[in-house]
């Protein structure tokens, strides 16, 4: 029998995915709908497998290893695992810095 675990969203992760959907929702509602789907869904297969996602490159490098991340499309999904928990932290653009993205957010500032 598998463990459950409940996903949790952090304010920053909830901002993040509120501003994506919005602005792709300007030009395609169609296109924000399937996004929001594609990520909900990703996020479902956390419930039972929380350490499916790679630990993130870019905070590995510098000996960070309790981040984990899921990319659906141009979207990354980070989070962490807690207890039985999977806290969703941020939801970002692939095509942005993440190196400085990922440092500001998890090393400089602490999340939650």
């Amino acid at each position: 029998m598998t463990n459950q675990y409940e996903v949790v969203w952090s304010k920053t992760a909830e901002s993040d995915l509120v501003s994506i959907i919005d602005y792709i929702s300007e030009d395609s509602p169609h296109n924000a709908r399937t996004v929001l789907r594609k990520i909900r869904q990703q996020l479902l297969l956390s419930y039972s497998h929380p350490m499916r996602g790679r630990i993130i490159p870019e905070l590995k490098a510098f000996d960070i290893h309790q981040y984990h991340e899921i990319i659906v499309d141009l979207w990354r999904i980070i989070y962490r695992v807690a207890d039985y928990c999977v806290i969703v932290l941020s939801v970002l653009d692939t095509r942005r810095n993440m190196e400085d993205i990922l440092l500001n957010r998890f090393v400089r500032e602490s999340p939650l």
